[in-house]
């Protein structure tokens, strides 16, 4: 917020800031800071508003459902304000242990290229900025402003693999895998990713079809592209008709078979609320039907 504030007073073209702070309603303390950040935005000339996420949080997939619960309501005030976008303070620190995280969970290239600094949020611009600073950064700027800041206990709570990676990151650090050296794999993969979707772009614009049935994609022509390639134009179709993204290791067994059938041989698989099925000269993907409930 103060860096947002300095950036735009020093340009008078600059855009118009607005606030707001996401109570989690995890901790009773949580309205409090909520409060005291609006203090400071409306000494900075800011106005301030504090967000209550859409649905109560439960102890299942606590952080996941924490963060897609605050995107909700931060995309849901950005519309109500007719804002163009939302501005995060994501650092090089969050970039690594994201990049960590991910490893762990076994993510493809895409989702080891980490935190984008800007993507597409339901209409509006969600952009991070400060990607490549320190949290220490941070800290030292607050510090030199006399702004105080809250230290979330979460960070440290065990119960939260994050947590439990960021506490790791001292170890690794001293073996030279520190926060930088991963932000920049970040970079890396992330090129790397950005190259492969343009291949993916000029491949969807040489084998997508639609007909009656839904999205063909020629046979032979797909099964020639190169692996990498052709699992995420299979992906990109199976979101285009399905249920949204798709879960890499599902996508990789469904190709699996694909390549495996016999070069006549036919068949038909379901992933994502798609049906895709292997004809001789096409793969045709649509609208899996819904499934029919069985009485016992």
């Amino acid at each position: 917020m103060l860096l947002a504030r300095k950036w735009c007073a020093a340009r008078p073209d600059g855009p118009a800031l607005a606030v707001a702070t996401v109570d989690h309603g995890l901790r009773p303390e949580a309205r409090e800071e909520a409060e005291a950040v609006g203090r400071l935005a409306r000494q900075l000339g800011l106005s301030h508003a504090v967000l209550d996420l859409p649905t109560r949080l439960t102890s299942s997939g606590l952080q996941e459902a924490a963060r897609n619960g605050r995107y909700e309501a931060l995309l849901a005030h950005a519309r109500a304000i007719d804002a163009d976008g939302i501005v995060t303070a994501h650092t090089r620190d969050d970039q690594a242990e994201t990049v960590l995280f991910r490893l762990m969970r076994g993510s493809g290239l895409s989702g080891l290229a980490g935190i984008p600094a800007t993507r597409e949020l339901g209409g509006v611009a969600l952009l991070r900025p400060l990607l490549g600073w320190a949290k220490d950064d941070l800290l030292a700027i607050c510090a030199t402003a006399g702004v105080d800041f809250v230290v979330d206990p979460s960070n440290a709570d065990p119960r939260f693999a994050r947590a439990r990676l960021r506490a790791l990151m001292p170890t690794l650090a001293r073996e030279g895998l520190d926060a930088n050296r991963l932000s920049r794999l970040a970079s890396r993969l992330a090129r790397a990713d950005a190259a492969l979707e343009s291949a993916v772009d000029a491949a969807a614009a040489d084998l997508w079809s639609v007909d009656g049935e839904g999205i063909a994609l020629g046979r032979g022509a797909l099964l020639a592209l190169p692996p990498e390639i052709g699992l995420r134009l299979m992906g990109r179709v199976v979101q285009e008709v399905g249920d949204g993204p798709v879960e890499l290791a599902k996508l990789e067994a469904v190709h699996d078979w694909l390549v495996a059938l016999p070069a006549t041989g036919t068949g038909a698989r379901t992933l994502a609320g798609a049906l895709i099925r292997a004809r001789r000269a096409h793969i045709v993907v649509r609208r899996a039907p819904p499934r029919r409930m069985v009485k016992s």
